[in-house]
């Protein structure tokens, strides 16, 4: 018989091609779930970084309107000037201190010094320039200068202000996370 030969032949030309069809389906239905689990995911970090900055957006506000509310840095420094009032440096009477431990000067005739309760010595502004990035403690020693509930009020203030409602760095982030992918999302 003729056609068996011929059918089993057409056959398997009929298979080899399926076979083709189905991997090269494959390969296209991979990239696809790919795409779509790389869309996925950006899409659910975005949704859960605005649900953060929402998070931040509201508790700022309720710290806002409370009796809690966060103080300036003019209201901090007045705190300081008031618990520690700065004087002028001369040369005869503070033979203990001669130099600032903030930026290593030594103290000239009449500059503006400020002198804590653990009897450390500093210029005025090297000193208020630290305590406003510290937590408030003597360079030295880590003595407290300020109450840390009002030392809490001005961070609170100071990470309310570094934020300013820019998505930028969130962007850099996530093109960081998924590379090229997140640009042609947008």
């Amino acid at each position: 018989n003729q056609t068996w030969p011929h059918s089993l032949l057409l056959y398997i030309k009929v298979s080899l091609h399926f076979q083709f069809l189905s991997v090269t389906t494959m390969a296209a239905l991979s990239e696809f779930l790919s795409h779509l689990y790389t869309t996925t995911v950006v899409f659910f970090t975005i949704l859960l970084l605005e649900l953060v900055i929402l998070v931040r957006s509201v508790a700022g506000s309720v710290c806002d309107s409370g009796n809690n509310s966060p103080i300036t840095t003019v209201q901090f420094l007045k705190l300081i000037e008031e618990k520690n009032p700065a004087s002028r440096y001369k040369s005869g009477l503070r033979a203990e201190t001669k130099e600032c431990a903030v930026c290593l000067s030594i103290f000239e005739e009449g500059e503006e010094i400020r002198r804590l309760k653990c009897k450390h010595t500093f210029h005025k502004d090297c000193l208020d320039t630290w305590l406003q990035q510290d937590w408030a403690t003597c360079p030295l020693c880590r003595k407290t200068v300020l109450p840390e509930e009002i030392v809490v009020k001005y961070r609170q203030r100071r990470n309310h202000l570094e934020y300013d409602g820019s998505d930028e760095e969130l962007i850099f982030f996530l093109s960081a996370l998924h590379g090229n992918n997140f640009y042609r999302l947008l």
